[in-house]
This record gives C-alpha cells, structure tokens and sequence, in this order.
C-alpha cells in the first residue's frame, strides 16, 4: 500500500529547529541537535554536518516547504545554501523550557571550570576550586550568553571576577636562550611581556627563565623568532605557575 505524500512536505525527525521572520513571513531550517551552538561557536566548519536538509520551511514540523516566491521575495534570493546559513546566524533555536535550562546549566559549569583551570589567587598561587568560581559567578549574576563558546565567556568571566576577588590567570614559566649580539636589545624589548625574572645568566648567550601572562606567549614567541632570525629559543617549562592544594575562602 502507497501512502500519498504532497511533494511540498518533507517529514524529519530527532530535528533542531531555527527559526527566523523576515519579510512578514515565518521561515524554519531542521537541524541536528547540539550541532546549531557548535556551528555558531566556530566549533563546527561543515554545513551538511549541522542541517539535515537544505530545504527551506514555513514549519519543520508539519513538514511544509517554503515557496520559492516567499524566499526570493524575503531573501533576496533563491540560493537555499545561503538562505539556511542566513537562517541559522540570525534566526532563534528552538528548544523546550526545560532543554534551555538543562543547557545553560552545563556552559555556566563549563566556563566555571575553564575559569578555574587557568587562573590562581595571584597571592597564594593556588588555584580555585570549580565550586567556588560558581559561586562567585552567581554573586556577580553572571549570566550564560548561548551563542558564545565557553572559552569565550570564561575570558569575560575572569575580568567580571578581578573587580569583587583576587584573581588572575596563572603565569606561564618559560626559558629563552637569546644570542649574544641581539641579547641586550632584545631583553629591553622583552621587558614589558615579563612579570617576574626567575634566573638570569649571560655567558656566550643569555638564558632566561621567566614567568608570563599567558595572553602575551604568542608576542614573545614571535618576537624572539623575527628578532633572532630563528637562531635564539624559546620553551615552555610549566604552562601553570601554581602551588600545591586549592584556594578556599
């Protein structure tokens, strides 16, 4: 037995919906679950791994395909690819009250354990426990923002915190071993990346041990390379300047 099915309707299922007005009119994409906030993250790059079709829809429930008319009329265009990806940056997810919740719970868990990985009580040098960086971020009323990645948030986190705790993110501990000829210019230029000089000793070259914000890593490296020519050093000796044991208030 056939079952007639009207060749405007496409039934999916276990879908995601996007949903966004334009034009007056109501458009809807189906996508895989948890692959929208991935996708807007920057966490996924392949468009076929995020929508289950490309099709364009007036309801993903009902299965009613959108008229070509209505999409060119809105849109602009006919282009199905660039109308899904228009779609899905600037339409709204759809999920139940209790989906919402239950993700927004697990990110604001999330960003409080990167918080807690990557920065110390700059006093003691220990780090803080999981629980406490929640319990800081409730007293600032942080609240979760869906379409940014955690380590986004948790950047954003850390500033909030600087202004009620003593926080900071840990130092990083590096070695550089610079070249005679260049040691001297070179350290002057290094100086203001460096929070503390560990050891320092210049026999034919400079060696140098120091500890330095993580966020300025990428300009000391480069700066050594283009400096030196490639003929100077640079190694990570701990990626976490802490002391043994967490911080508790």
């Amino acid at each position: 037995m056939s079952i007639f099915t009207p060749t405007n309707q496409i039934r999916l299922t276990n879908v995601a919906v996007v949903r966004m007005k334009k034009g007056g009119k109501r458009f809807e994409i189906a996508c895989y679950k948890n692959k929208v906030v991935n996708w807007r993250a920057g966490a996924e790059k392949e468009l076929d791994e995020v929508l289950q079709t490309h099709s364009v829809f007036v309801n993903v429930s009902k299965g009613q395909v959108a008229k070509k008319d209505d999409l060119t009329k809105s849109f602009g265009t006919d282009d199905l690819t660039a109308i899904c990806k228009e779609i899905l940056a600037k339409g709204e997810l759809q999920v139940s009250d209790k989906e919402r919740h239950s993700q927004l719970e697990t990110m604001f868990r999330d960003i409080a354990t990167i918080v807690a990985e990557k920065c110390v009580n700059p006093e003691t040098k220990r780090p803080y426990t999981v629980n406490l960086i929640e319990g800081a971020m409730k007293d600032i009323h942080y609240s979760v923002k869906p379409n940014k990645s955690s380590k986004q948030q948790a950047l954003e986190v850390i500033r909030q915190l600087k202004e009620s705790m003593e926080i900071q993110r840990a130092h990083m501990r590096l070695r550089f071993v610079l070249p005679a000829k260049e040691a001297k210019r070179l350290k002057e230029k290094l100086k203001p990346l460096l929070q503390v000089v560990e050891s320092e000793d210049f026999d034919e070259q400079l060696e140098m041990v120091c500890l330095v914000d993580p966020g300025c890593f990428r300009e000391i490296d480069e700066l050594i390379r283009c400096e030196t020519r490639g003929r100077g050093s640079l190694e990570v000796l701990s990626l976490k300047d802490v002391e043994e044991g967490d911080e508790k208030f």
